[in-house]
């Protein structure tokens, strides 16, 4: 369940509602031009251009001390370099966490307590219809955001807490280097869980930070690793049910395979449907990694259950497991399988295609993914390596490469933007209002925070994301963002003379919220 929020109350006047569609037509018709290809004779990008570019895609946009920093660098090529290192370093560094938000991020037993404490007030609260709890003014009072809500709202709180500082932390380049923030939001979408599956809830903000964000800069396979190991996975494709066949539960009854995670791992996280494998690998895949479950006391939530693990010979993509013919090497299989998945050249292709997609553009040319893939399959998965070749290619840098902003992305620049024009950033603790607003706004457009349902994760296209209607949302949601703040002047050498005249026109409470809302503001 997500955090309940309330509609976007900012009914234009017709005057605002018509600069909000002619705001919207134009950011249709600017992301919508056909796109030439890279080698095609275009113009370079100008310096304002080049800036917006590398400062919009390796971090949400500019503030004015990340244009100032950009500025000292010799090129921008240079400066995003500069950025892969400087992320790697902070992925080693715990987040940077204001207490009220800290809860989320706690030791995994804390959280496995948690919920549990929150079943059993649920049950006793179900026992008592007498008990205030019942009551919906008073279930509507604890659902405020960040407010101590006791026992019984512990998941809602710490579904709360994970989303406040997602977009805290990559709204504030303070508080955490734009590019780790950006590859968080990648990883996590590329091994999307769903906070709004029951037992995936308290968990959801821990795998952000100890899986996406730790691993986002290291090898390929030791982040497919954490995140096959995390509770939040676990329970999500429910691997933690899936036994060896026959196996015995409880209550008596034979209990046997769950092959989703098999199948995800390499239809979505690895190999990619159309590599080869049969349904035949994936029941071997799931036959290898029975026994991998939850272990509620245990610091990193897991267990490998030898009772419940398929002793059998197996045979996967070709190569026999356990390998060496060494039956009863149980865990170990699992981690050979996972690891061979993530070497495969098949996985190389998946996973730069979509670095390509978020960073590039939405159709990245073969031979753009073809270098990546090299890249990925020489230094043996390594993401920086990967990272470091993409911000070199010529296609990063080539002008009709363009990027539509996602609504997340969106709304984290716009965020950043108003943060930077009020004089509030870096700031201590989230703004309760705007993290409620945004939230909110993400929540209408159709990309609700931690919350996209099935394991493939949202795409990034602007064929997904531009639609009329989400893109007058996206200039009404500026609008009440900024309403009381002074216009972020230090967008201005990034906007268009057309969008500059319009603004010019408007009133000057305006402003602020339709500099947010340009079709310049609105690509990357």
């Amino acid at each position: 369940e997500s955090m309940p929020m309330k509609p976007l109350r900012t009914l234009p006047s017709p005057r605002r509602r018509s600069l909000l569609q002619g705001l919207a037509i134009r950011a249709t018709w600017a992301a919508t031009r056909p796109l030439q290809a890279a080698n095609s004779a275009v113009a370079p990008l100008n310096p304002a251009a080049t800036a917006w570019r590398v400062l919009s895609r390796v971090g949400y946009g500019p503030t004015a001390a990340t244009a100032i920093e950009l500025q000292g660098m010799d090129t921008a090529q240079h400066w995003a370099l500069a950025q892969v290192d400087a992320a790697f370093a902070a992925a080693q560094q715990a987040p940077q966490l204001p207490p009220e938000l800290s809860g989320f991020n706690a030791p995994l037993p804390v959280l496995f307590e948690g919920a549990r404490n929150e079943r059993e007030a649920i049950r006793q609260t179900r026992a008592d219809a007498n008990d205030p709890n019942n009551n919906a003014a008073q279930i509507d009072r604890r659902r405020q955001f960040l407010t101590d809500m006791g026992p019984r709202y512990f998941n809602l709180a710490m579904l709360q807490q994970s989303a406040a500082w997602r977009l805290y932390s990559a709204s504030q380049p303070e508080v955490e280097n734009p590019l780790l923030a950006r590859l968080t939001e990648f990883w996590f979408n590329h091994f999307n869980v769903f906070a709004n599956k029951g037992p995936v809830r308290p968990f959801v903000g821990h795998y952000a930070v100890n899986v996406a964000r730790a691993h986002a800069l290291g090898k390929f396979e030791d982040l497919l690793l954490a995140s096959a190991r995390h509770p939040a996975m676990l329970f999500y494709l429910d691997q933690y049910q899936s036994v060896a066949d026959g196996t015995q539960g409880r209550d008596g009854k034979a209990r046997g395979l769950n092959e989703n995670y098999a199948r995800e791992l390499m239809e979505l996280h690895t190999l990619g449907v159309d590599a080869g494998y049969n349904q035949t690998d994936v029941r071997e895949l799931a036959r290898i990694l029975t026994g991998w479950t939850v272990a509620p006391r245990q610091s990193d939530g897991f267990q490998f259950v030898r009772r419940l693990h398929d002793n059998g010979p197996k045979r996967l993509l070709g190569q026999d497991f356990p390998q060496g013919g060494l039956l009863g090497a149980g865990e170990r299989e699992g981690e050979a399988a996972i690891r061979m998945l993530a070497r495969h050249p098949s996985t190389a292709r998946r996973v730069c295609t979509r670095l390509a997609q978020c960073f590039v553009s939405d159709h990245p040319t073969p031979e753009l993914v073809q270098q990546l893939a090299s890249s990925f399959l020489s230094s043996q998965g390594d993401l920086r390596v990967v990272m470091r070749r993409l911000l070199q290619s010529a296609d990063f840098w080539a002008p009709d490469n363009r990027l539509f902003k996602t609504p997340l992305d969106f709304a984290v620049s716009a965020l950043a933007s108003v943060q930077e024009a009020s004089g509030e950033a870096p700031a201590t603790a989230p703004d309760r209002g705007r993290i409620g607003l945004t939230l909110a706004f993400l929540n209408e457009v159709g990309q609700p925070m931690h919350s996209w349902q099935t394991p493939d994760g949202y795409r990034f296209d602007a064929a997904t994301w531009m639609v009329p209607e989400a893109l007058t949302r996206r200039a009404d949601f500026a609008l009440a963002l900024a309403r009381r703040s002074p216009e972020p002047a230090f967008l201005r050498p990034f906007l268009s003379a057309a969008t500059l005249d319009t603004i010019a026109q408007s009133p000057p409470a305006l402003r602020a919220g339709l500099m947010l809302a340009s079709p310049d503001f609105m690509v990357k």
